[in-house]
């Protein structure tokens, strides 16, 4: 096997990443973080959620501005369409985790990336939700991601990435472990 040269640039900075892992490794408590989203009723279905501040490292952190993202149903649904609806921002947050993974794993081991691409599908029956048939589950049936990936490794280091971003993956453990959901009420 003959060594390359190449430089290469996936946009990640793989030294501060492993900086920061030794880092919490000899400081595990700077590890705890606490992510937030808030969100208001707009009325009708259409909420409108921000993200802005979260902590770790031991203190309160901010992005370097506020997101904001807008949820709705469909017009199908008697909606106004606002946003996309909150389960696709469930396939949001899974292909954009599993893609910067994807992303750091190859920086990390020296694979330049040309592009990435994910399709993501999941199959629901709405008969759950809307309340036609209680044996009908609320969520997906299943999440099929599709990835399109140019890259300058063989179809086995490819495979090795995916299976590395999956493997450190939190949207796609909080997906398929279970995650206990406290809901409260104030006033």
């Amino acid at each position: 096997m003959s060594e390359v040269n190449a430089t290469v640039n996936n946009g990640v900075n793989v030294e501060a990443l492993l900086g920061a892992r030794e880092a919490l490794t000899e400081a595990p408590q700077a590890a705890q973080f606490v992510w937030r989203a808030e969100s208001e009723w707009q009325g009708g279905t259409h909420t409108r959620s921000n993200i802005e501040g979260f902590f770790g490292l031991g203190e309160e952190q901010s992005h370097v501005r506020q997101f904001n993202y807008d949820t709705d149903h469909p017009e199908i649904f008697a909606s106004e369409d606002n946003g996309s609806t909150p389960v696709e921002f469930i396939l949001v947050g899974l292909a954009g985790c599993l893609t910067a993974g994807i992303a750091s794993v190859a920086q990390n081991r020296g694979i330049q990336l040309n592009s990435v691409k994910a399709t993501l599908e999941a199959p629901m029956d709405i008969q759950g939700i809307l309340g036609i048939d209680g044996d009908v589950r609320n969520g997906f049936d299943s999440i099929t991601v599709r990835y399109t990936i140019d890259a300058d490794a063989s179809d086995d280091d490819i495979a090795a990435l995916i299976a590395q971003s999956q493997k450190r993956s939190a949207v796609f453990d909080i997906i398929t472990n279970p995650t206990n959901v406290h809901v409260e009420v104030s006033k």
